[in-house]
């Protein structure tokens, strides 16, 4: 055999090596036209996921619009609630208009606003503040002490003003207390102590009130007090039968500025109080 015949392939190599080109052409062939498919799937795939990114932006943007819009009606509603001058704010329906704007804008996605509505809305059943310490429990005002006070503690009276007697020279000039002897006296209402002694009215204490009103106090054993500054209540002399008196009393006289003796009891009346 000559050289260069043992040198070529045979009928059976050459076919092996046909069929092996030809097994790699179809194999590339195929990865050619699998990429191929998948361009084609995936490029339309593309296309609708920004289309569809383009509508959630979209979406978004009016949401936000409407949550702002229902956070401005929240606002307006709560505000012409909380205005009485306001012309949104109808006796009958501005609470109930709060309420549904803050809804509304809890639904709108705008929470924030929602809430500042509510809080202006009262708790239902809530009470007002009592004065059982509770926040905003007013104190109670103290009784408001009367204009003037007894001037002994027991109440009743003996002889009246303006009767006439064997005891008198005149009518009578005031009004009795027929209380023990030793029973304290106390200042009627505020006022400046003077004290001095007079026959007919034995020992007796003046009290010159504010306005100028003189009261006497007369037949008196003792003093408590016997010149300057008193407060009403204040126990300034206590009770005897000094002068002339036919036993254990208090003698009161009311004297206004300027003027002679007037009836103690309309005095007293007037004033809140009766003696009798």
């Amino acid at each position: 055999m000559a050289p260069d015949a043992a040198a070529r392939p045979t009928r059976a190599e050459l076919r092996l090596a046909a069929r092996e080109e030809s097994r790699t052409q179809r194999r590339g062939a195929a990865k050619a036209a699998t990429r191929t498919a998948l361009l084609r799937v995936a490029l339309p795939s593309v296309a609708a996921l920004g289309v569809a990114a383009a509508a959630a932006v979209t979406v978004r943007g009016e949401a936000d619009q409407h949550a702002q819009a229902a956070g401005r009606t929240a606002r307006t509603a709560v505000d012409a609630q909380g205005n009485p001058n306001s012309p949104d704010n109808p006796a009958d329906g501005g609470a109930e208009a709060a309420k549904t704007a803050a809804r509304q804008a809890v639904a709108a996605g705008d929470p924030a606003q929602a809430s500042r509505g509510d809080a202006r809305q009262p708790l239902a059943g809530a009470q007002p503040a009592d004065a059982q310490g509770t926040p905003g429990a007013q104190p109670s005002a103290e009784p408001v002490k009367p204009k003037v006070v007894m001037p002994v503690a027991r109440h009743g009276l003996g002889e009246l003003f303006g009767e006439a007697g064997t005891h008198w020279a005149n009518r009578h000039t005031g009004i009795d207390f027929p209380v023990d002897g030793g029973s304290e006296v106390m200042a009627v209402t505020d006022g400046t102590i003077r004290t001095q002694w007079n026959p007919s009215y034995g020992y007796m204490t003046v009290l010159k009130m504010p306005d100028g009103t003189e009261a006497w106090y007369c037949h008196l054993r003792a003093y408590k007090v016997r010149k300057g500054p008193v407060k009403q209540g204040d126990v300034i002399a206590f009770v005897g039968s000094s002068g002339n008196s036919t036993g254990p009393h208090l003698h009161f006289e009311i004297r206004p500025a300027g003027s002679g003796p007037v009836d103690p009891l309309p005095w007293f009346l007037s004033n809140g109080l009766d003696p009798r």
